[in-house]
């Protein structure tokens, strides 16, 4: 039997700075010290089977993050929640959770950035945004794993400046992205970063989770989540025209 559920919870702070493997390793243990009926990977050293949505990069902090684990037995999700939630590190705040189908897994089809900029440069900026916007192109250069040209403008559905905030919608695929640091630095705001600005990841649109309404082709089949506590928290978007 396997019960399988998807938590979205967030990593910030001192977090932010610890390695997606590290990340894993800390569910890991939170799993174990909870004492949950973890379904396990096959091979010589077994390990529970966690999944994280997209992974972080280093250093950026997540508001709205993804992980699913499976369970060998059905327990009520408030119970999982509570349980795990007594043995997050500092940090780590679990937010809500869904039972989903066995076979359903989270692809990530948008996840949204927000860097602070100060208020002097907001209107340079803006105009940056809307130069960047009205391009059919956007070429950067990939250095690892392997040195390449990239253009990630398709991947790019919006960026906007408000309230201080510089706010980059992207687009997610299975067979790429862009990054919120490429996009940062083609608007010139790479110094923000170098000085210290922290670059939050504060949402994560899954494809299954998307209504008829706003995208019949991405609905699972499997259905949305149901979530208990704090649920989706508005992240669902509207639909997104091409670029």
């Amino acid at each position: 039997m396997v019960c399988k559920f998807r938590v979205r919870f967030q990593k910030t702070g001192l977090l932010r700075l610890v390695s997606h493997h590290d990340l894993m390793r800390a569910f890991e243990r939170m799993l174990r010290r909870a004492g949950l009926p973890f379904r396990s990977t096959s091979g010589f050293h077994p390990k529970p089977r966690i999944i994280f949505a997209l992974s972080l990069p280093l250093g950026v902090a997540g508001l709205d993050e993804v992980v699913e684990i499976e369970l060998t037995e059905e327990l009520p999700a408030e119970d999982v929640l509570e349980r795990m939630k007594r043995q997050c590190p500092a940090g780590l705040d679990l937010l809500s959770i869904g039972s989903v189908h066995a076979s359903a897994t989270a692809q990530v089809g948008r996840a949204v950035y927000c860097l602070p900029v100060p208020p002097e440069r907001e209107a340079a900026l803006r105009e940056q945004c809307s130069t960047l916007l009205a391009s059919a192109e956007c070429w950067i250069e990939r250095r690892r794993p392997d040195p390449k040209k990239v253009n990630i403008r398709p991947y790019i559905l919006a960026v906007r400046v408000e309230s201080g905030v510089l706010e980059i919608d992207l687009r997610v695929t299975p067979t790429g992205s862009a990054r919120a640091d490429e996009v940062v630095q083609q608007l010139g705001c790479g110094d923000l970063l170098d000085a210290g600005a922290v670059l939050e990841r504060t949402k994560l649109d899954l494809i299954d989770e998307q209504t008829p309404a706003s995208n019949p082709s991405c609905l699972s089949p499997m259905g949305p989540t149901r979530p208990i506590e704090l649920a989706n928290q508005g992240f669902l978007a509207e639909p997104q025209g091409n670029t």
